[in-house]
């Protein structure tokens, strides 16, 4: 079986570095992408994503918009969504929920909640 990838989409390099390396560490293989659009180009294809990590606060196209266009593509509808956020202010986690993700995490990343989390999509 091959295995499921985490997609990561975030503008900042620092935030892909770190999130690789944890997954990494836990034999959890990912690729990154830099913007929404980008993601929208790898999950159109035939793809071996298992999970994404969403960055919402993006230039040019936000988390949010990129979630709602990934929900209204065909193939992708169950894809699961984890929101991850700086701005943890009240509100914040409906508003992802509302856009199509699946699950929510704010910055800075609590690395064994996230890892909870992808555990439970990627072993489904």
């Amino acid at each position: 079986m091959e295995q499921k990838l985490v997609l990561i989409v975030d503008d900042d390099a620092r935030n892909i570095f770190a999130l690789k390396a944890v997954l990494r560490s836990r034999n959890i293989a990912s690729m990154a992408v830099g913007t929404g659009a980008e993601a929208i180009r790898i999950l159109s294809a035939a793809h071996s994503v298992g999970a994404v990590l969403m960055d919402i606060m993006m230039p040019d196209m936000d988390g949010y918009e990129t979630i709602a266009a990934i929900r209204g593509m065909p193939g992708n509808r169950q894809l699961p969504l984890i929101a991850v956020t700086a701005k943890a202010m009240v509100g914040d986690r409906e508003k992802c929920l509302e856009a199509g993700a699946d699950n929510y995490i704010s910055k800075p990343i609590d690395v064994d909640e996230l890892l909870l989390q992808l555990q439970q999509y990627l072993s489904a």
